[in-house]
C-alpha cells in the first residue's frame, strides 16, 4: 500500500523495484542500486506479524539485516535515508502520546526486529530519518477497513474491539509526509507519520461504515480476549508529532479527515459499487 502511494506521489522521479527484483538482503546488490540516486526510502519488511513469532530470524534479515543494509548502500552513494519503522517498538502501556525519544521496548518478535532495525540504520548512516507509522490502509492490499467492507457483506453484525486505541493512517498521507521531510531540508532523527487524533479499532470500524453509507450500529464492540493471536499487539498505540514541530513543517492532518479524503480517492470503489446499506 504504502509503495504504490510512494510511486503516486514522487512520480517519474522514483524507482521501486520488487523484492524479486531487489533483494534488501543481498548488500552488494543494494549498493549496486543505490548509486547516482538522492535518496533511498526503505518501504521493504516482513510485516507477518504473529508468523514473526515462530519465524523471528526470517523477519530479522529484513527488518533489522536488510534496513542495515540499504543504509550502508544510501551512505555510500551520499544518498538520504527514510527508514520506514512502527508503533510496535513500543510496549502500549503508556497513557499519553509517545515521544520520538520514548525507551523502545517492543512486546514481540516483529518488533523487536523492527526496533533493532531502527538502531542498526543509525549506525549505518551518518544522518538518517527513521519514519514511524501505524495502522496503515490505502489503495489495494490488505487493510482494516477493506476487511470491515469484505465482512459487510458476509454478516449483519460485526464485532471490533474497543480496546486498542491507535491512530488510523491513510498511506497517502504518510507518503506525502516523507516527501515534505526530505524535500525540506530536515535534519534527521525520528518522526512519527500518523495521522492525528486517535481511535479505537471500534471507532474506526464504524466511521469506515459510515463513510460506505452502511449502518454503523451493525459495528458492535468486544475485546481483545475474543481475537486471542499468537503475537500480542499494543493496548495503546498513539504517536506524538513533536518532531514536525521542531522540524517547523506542519504537523500531519487528523485521521477522520484522511479516511473521509481516502474514500473520496476511490481506495475501496471496487467494495461499494451497488451496495446496499
Amino acid at each position: 500500500m504504502l509503495g504504490t502511494d510512494l510511486r503516486r506521489v514522487f512520480g517519474r522521479k522514483v524507482e521501486a523495484p520488487s523484492s524479486s527484483e531487489l533483494d534488501i538482503r543481498d548488500a552488494a546488490a543494494l549498493e549496486a542500486a543505490a548509486d547516482g540516486v538522492d535518496v533511498v526510502i526503505n518501504a521493504a519488511a516482513y510485516t507477518r506479524v504473529d508468523d514473526a513469532e515462530d519465524h523471528e530470524d526470517d523477519a530479522r534479515a529484513i527488518n533489522a539485516v536488510g534496513a542495515e543494509n540499504a543504509a550502508r548502500a544510501a551512505a555510500a552513494a551520499g544518498a538520504r535515508f527514510v527508514q520506514l519503522s512502527t508503533d510496535y517498538v513500543f510496549d502500549g502501556t503508556a497513557d499519553e502520546p509517545y515521544r520520538e525519544d520514548a525507551p523502545l521496548q517492543p512486546l514481540g518478535a516483529y518488533g523487536r526486529t523492527k526496533a533493532e532495525g531502527e538502531q542498526r540504520v543509525l549506525a549505518a548512516h551518518p544522518d538518517p530519518y527513521i519514519v514511524r507509522t501505524a495502522w496503515l490502509y490505502g489503495h489495494g492490499g490488505s487493510s482494516f477497513p477493506r476487511t470491515m467492507l469484505k465482512l459487510a457483506t458476509e454478516r449483519d453484525i460485526v464485532n471490533v474491539v474497543t480496546d486498542q486505541q491507535g491512530q488510523p493512517t491513510w498511506t497517502m498521507d504518510v507518503a506525502r509526509l516523507i516527501e515534505t521531510l526530505v524535500g525540506s531540508g530536515a535534519p534527521g532523527g525520528v518522526y512519527h507519520a500518523t495521522n492525528g487524533d486517535s481511535a479505537t479499532w471500534f471507532v474506526f470500524a464504524r466511521e469506515v461504515f459510515r463513510l460506505a453509507g452502511l449502518d454503523p450500529e451493525r459495528v458492535q464492540p468486544t475485546t481483545s480476549d475474543a481475537f486471542v493471536r499468537p503475537a500480542p499487539r499494543p493496548a495503546y498505540s498513539v504517536l506524538g508529532h513533536g518532531g514536525w514541530t521542531r522540524a517547523a513543517l506542519d504537523v500531519p492532518r487528523t485521521w477522520r479527515e484522511a479516511l473521509d479524503d481516502a474514500f473520496d480517492d476511490g481506495a475501496y470503489a471496487d467494495l461499494l459499487e451497488g451496495r446496499p446499506a
